[in-house]
């Protein structure tokens, strides 16, 4: 059997900017870099469900700032519609060593991810896979860990050239999620935005340094670096857990306001308009 398995370390810059603003930005940056190869025009879905302790260990590492810390996630790639245990899904660990962001992961039917996550059970793999396989069941074993909150998103993503090829930009928007229903294949899901929809997350991810013009371009824009984690925003916006330093407050960043010449009945409310949106 083939090794399914894949690894790698880099750095990780994030910004939280309006969705206006990430358009122009996306378009300055494709002058000097390439769109990926797998993000189409309008991007791509992602959708993650973690996995946690029942004491949240993963979210209190984040929190607490631990300088090792990992966290256990399925995640899908694309559309949900119709989402079968044939699908081929990512079972990643995502691990923090002091400022390096390391990724380890595998291409598994959705089906067979299930057995080994929820199931707690062996599954066929590769000796190159062993390892992995091993780490990710003693891990749902010793910890107890169950499924916790799904993520997902809309991404964009631009690669760099020529000297700067590791060198990768991603812009999230409509990150919105659940706390229950955790099949990617529900039918009608209650999904909620866990980030204001007028705003998203731009990530830039390097192997070594950030190039000096990216740096310039933050500067001139005057964005600035926010520590932000999809997993911890979904479990406070939930009430899972009581809101950090990392939470993202609505109030903090207030949505453009177009309709203010509307009669107050006519003006959409904030709660229909981000349950019709985040579905």
């Amino acid at each position: 059997m083939a090794s399914r398995l894949h690894a790698f370390n880099r750095f990780e810059l994030k910004y939280l900017v309006p969705v206006e603003q990430a358009a122009e930005i996306r378009d300055e940056l494709a002058e000097r870099m390439d769109r990926d190869l797998h993000s189409p025009v309008g991007g791509y879905g992602v959708w993650s469900l973690y996995y946690d302790t029942p004491q949240l260990r993963f979210y209190w590492e984040k929190i607490e700032g631990l300088k090792f810390r990992r966290k256990l996630r399925i995640r899908h790639y694309g559309n949900l519609d119709g989402v079968t245990d044939e699908a081929p899904v990512c079972v990643e660990i995502k691990q923090r060593v002091n400022r390096v962001t390391q990724k380890r992961r595998i291409t598994l039917p959705y089906g067979v991810a299930r057995h080994l996550c929820d199931g707690r059970q062996m599954v066929d793999h590769s000796a190159k896979e062993s390892a992995f396989i091993q780490e990710v069941l003693e891990l749902v074993v010793r910890l107890d860990l169950k499924p916790m909150a799904i993520t997902g998103y809309q991404r964009e993503a631009l690669v760099g050239r020529d000297a700067d090829t590791g060198l990768r930009v991603t812009f999230d928007r409509r990150i919105r999620g659940r706390d229950r229903d955790f099949h990617f294949g529900t039918p009608t899901p209650e999904n909620r935005f866990t980030i204001p929809p007028h705003m998203s997350i731009m990530e830039i991810k390097v192997n070594e340094r950030t190039p000096h013009w990216i740096t310039d371009l933050t500067a001139r824009r005057n964005l600035n670096l926010i520590r932000v984690s999809k997993y911890v925003q979904s479990i406070e916006a939930f009430g899972l857990a009581p809101r950090s330093v990392f939470h993202v407050h609505e109030a903090d960043y207030p949505p453009p306001t177009p309709s203010e010449g509307l009669p107050r009945e006519e003006r959409p409310t904030q709660d229909a308009s981000s349950k019709v949106g985040a579905q």
